[in-house]
């Protein structure tokens, strides 16, 4: 496994960075790409759904591991 890679979104008008395992971008990438959105638009509702004690980071690495799991 590799180290972690950033990726910067503009979420609610505020540029922020994610880094993730290379592991969960790919999986992410694939859940944009089926539900037609970008990967910007995915972190977007990720953000927007989260609770406020939950960091973004570990939202998306929680939302890849449901779909990987739902997926295989």
């Amino acid at each position: 496994m590799k180290g972690l890679i950033k990726h910067s979104f503009s979420l609610a008008g505020h540029r922020t960075s994610v880094a993730l395992e290379e592991e969960f971008w790919v999986v992410l990438l694939q859940m944009a790409q089926v539900r037609g959105q970008s990967l910007a638009a995915l972190v977007a509702e990720t953000d927007g759904a989260r609770g406020p004690d939950r960091p973004l980071a570990s939202s998306l690495r929680i939302l890849a591991l449901k779909h990987a799991l739902v997926t295989r």
